[in-house]
């Protein structure tokens, strides 16, 4: 009986970590969070790019089939909202049908800008970026049909 009294202690406590072993694990689990997060954090940022990229290109295209369907753009009172419903302001589209099932918001939840007649072509179709405002250098810069 003295004999499994003392094998069960050493057991008990060879099972459990030190407390010096639990801060090793910590630091080290620290040092690469501090690396991995904030290529992590770069990357969040390319891919609300790339996706805002993505829905202008996709807006540019229903915008180019309602031009072929109606033979001009919608106008800027009209709007994107022409493309998911049948504008009242003239000129009313003859052959106007839903060319989007809703309009996308930015990654950054703001609503795409629109422009007839376009600052850098015959339409522009943006996103004002991460801070919402015209204009901006990296996550803030604008998004737009022209790049």
């Amino acid at each position: 009986m003295t004999r499994s009294r003392s094998l069960a202690a050493r057991l008990g406590r060879a099972a459990g970590f030190t407390l010096i072993e639990l801060m090793v694990v910590l630091v080290i689990i620290g040092v690469l969070a501090a690396l991995i997060v904030p290529n992590v954090l770069d990357r969040t940022d390319d891919a609300r790019a790339t996706a805002a990229r993505t829905d202008i290109g996709n807006l540019m295209q229903a915008l180019k089939l309602y031009k072929l369907d109606n033979q001009r753009y919608p106008t800027a009172e009209q709007g994107l909202q022409a493309l998911i419903a049948r504008p009242s302001a003239p000129p009313v589209p003859a052959n106007w049908r839903p060319y989007l099932e809703k309009l996308p918001s930015d990654p950054w939840g703001q609503p795409y800008q629109y422009l007839n007649p376009g600052v850098r072509g015959e339409i522009d179709v943006m996103s004002f970026g991460a801070d919402g405002r015209s204009g901006g250098d990296g996550k803030d810069a604008d998004i737009g049909s022209w790049q």
